[in-house]
């Protein structure tokens, strides 16, 4: 009888492990025009002038290794994509940033953040004149 069980022990102690509070996890995502030092957003903006640069960082806790990327649009079209490989033990920033060497086209632009290859929010912001 013994033997019978140890398979659905594992198997909640697995599924139990899985859905640890302690599982590093997105906890928000910010978007601005600077940076503090831990990697956060110090001037959170969603208009910017064509030669700013744009910067994201998404916030993470919890403890373990993820893909964190972010894809830059100008509309429909793909100006960039970043990953960082990251590894965590506790609260954490990952930031990313956009600048256009020649400047942004006035318009509207997103930036679409992923954990692991899923999408977790996107960002809209706008470059006016």
């Amino acid at each position: 009888m013994v033997t019978k069980r140890l398979p659905i022990v594992l198997a909640l102690a697995v599924s139990l492990a899985s859905c640890s509070p302690h599982t590093l996890r997105v906890t928000g995502v910010q978007l601005g025009r600077t940076l503090n030092a831990d990697n956060t957003v110090g001037i959170t903006a969603t208009t910017f002038n064509p030669t700013d640069t744009v910067y994201v960082s998404v916030l993470t806790s919890g403890i373990g290794s993820a893909t964190i990327g972010v894809r830059w649009k100008f509309g429909d079209r793909v100006l960039n994509e970043a990953n960082k490989q990251v590894s965590y033990k506790d609260i954490a920033a990952t930031d990313f940033s956009l600048k256009g060497a020649a400047g942004f086209p006035p318009g509207e632009y997103s930036a679409e953040v992923f954990f692991d290859g899923k999408p977790v929010d996107t960002k809209t912001f706008r470059v006016i004149k």
